[in-house]
């Protein structure tokens, strides 16, 4: 499935440029509050977006992914070393054969009731979910990167969108 082999190579390409910043990072500066984040950390983004990979991966077990379920791990948003092996964990699991199940996403968007809605779904879909939520929260990293670990580069890819890359290589340079 060419689909298939797409998604997992952005997904793992992702999850590369992830490791690669974490690798850099000091213990310091990976739990450091950044104001431009409103005092979130560095760690706390990272454990958000693989936490939303492990509600993926757990789903297809369950047959059911509820990103709500996320179980707000503190040690991985403050130990690099168990980022590092979470990053590796759902690497080899996006690399694994793609089960053909349907899924349900069960959601729940009432600050009132826990009534959850269940919607058909698949691996795929779930997985490009992942993929584009991993670069809106890498772009929200490269933000907090500049305030609190402002020696470290990360390349110009890094939080952008494949389709906005996309744009600016094809876009006109206008000069001013």
């Amino acid at each position: 499935m060419e689909h298939t082999n797409a998604l997992r190579m952005a997904a793992t390409a992702i999850l590369l440029q992830l490791e690669e910043l974490v690798q850099q990072l000091t213990d310091q500066e990976f739990v450091a509050p950044a104001s431009h984040l409103h005092g979130a950390t560095l760690g706390q983004h990272m454990r958000h977006t693989l936490e939303f990979f492990m509600c993926f991966q757990k789903g297809i077990t369950t047959g059911t992914v509820n990103y709500d379920s996320r179980a707000h791990d503190r040690a991985l948003e403050t130990s690099r070393h168990k980022t590092l092996l979470t990053l590796n964990n759902i690497r080899e699991a996006i690399l694994a054969p793609a089960p053909t199940q349907e899924l349900v996403l069960e959601i729940n968007y009432s600050e009132t009731t826990d009534a959850a809605v269940r919607i058909p779904t698949n691996y795929h879909r779930e997985l490009a979910y992942n993929i584009e939520h991993a670069v809106h929260h890498m772009a929200l990293l490269k933000i907090g990167l500049h305030e609190v670990a402002p020696h470290i580069s990360v390349p110009h890819r890094f939080g952008v969108a494949v389709s906005t890359l996309r744009h600016q290589q094809s876009a006109p340079i206008i000069a001013g």
